[in-house]
């Protein structure tokens, strides 16, 4: 059956000389790989082009799709948005391959979840619209935000003075806990601000440096490390903890 669901890429592959397999967020079934044949050669005209199905790209799909299938494909695509600095602007382009790899990894069942769509596509669009020091904060401000979704949200309350966030529990406690996987109050506190945070021009309240991102991005992968089986280290972090200043 043919179905129109609006998507956001998340990778691509290619396949054989001339083809794709795309991996796409779905606002109707969740994340679906789908089978892009001939769009990589020369005068294709099929109605799909390569450069649509670029991670992080949100498209409009017509598509097939059966449930006991794990490859579909794509009948007809349009742009649901064009970005206007994100493919023009170097840190942004880290930033969403960042957003787009953790996502992949969290999202490992097939199935709708549409205030998770919602979510990752209004992410997009405040980061296609993020002043330099907002796009800083922002991969933090993402992976924090996005563990509401898949049930090992921290908690936002922390009481007063120092903090050291448990990364076990995940809640702020005034005491470490009798394990090795905490934060220290500095890097507590920041993570207490970004919790708090709903929208994303509010993040350039919140003051940073180069080192101090780095390690708070080093506390997020930590954090989903020990809440996902297998999540391992992200191919994209080291060039976003470059870029990002």
């Amino acid at each position: 059956m043919l179905h129109k669901t609006r998507g956001i890429v998340v990778r691509q592959v290619k396949y054989g000389e001339t083809s794709l397999i795309v991996s796409i967020f779905t606002e109707l079934f969740g994340m679906q790989s789908y089978m892009v044949k001939g769009v990589r050669k020369t005068g294709v005209t099929s109605g799909l082009r390569a450069n649509q199905f670029q991670p992080s790209n949100m498209l409009d799909l017509v598509v097939t799709h059966h449930d006991r299938q794990g490859l579909h494909h794509i009948r007809e695509c349009q742009w649901a948005r064009l970005y206007r600095s994100v493919d023009r602007d170097i840190r942004k382009q880290s930033v969403v391959i960042f957003m787009m790899e953790v996502l992949q990894k969290c999202l490992r069942q097939p199935g709708p979840m549409t205030e998770l769509f919602q979510f990752t596509e209004d992410a997009l669009i405040g980061l296609d619209e993020a002043e330099p020091v907002v796009t800083a904060n922002f991969p933090i401000f993402f992976a924090l935000h996005l563990t509401h979704f898949f049930g090992f949200r921290m908690e936002d309350a922390a009481p007063s003075g120092p903090i050291f966030l448990d990364l076990q529990e995940g809640i702020f406690m005034p005491e470490p806990p009798d394990h090795p996987h905490w934060a220290d109050p500095m890097l507590s506190d920041r993570i207490s601000q970004f919790l708090k945070v709903t929208m994303p021009s509010d993040l350039s309240e919140i003051s940073m440096n180069r080192d101090l991102r780095r390690q708070l991005l080093d506390v997020c992968m930590q954090y989903y490390r020990l809440h996902l089986s297998d999540f391992g280290q992200l191919r994209s972090l080291p060039v976003l903890q470059t870029l990002l200043d």
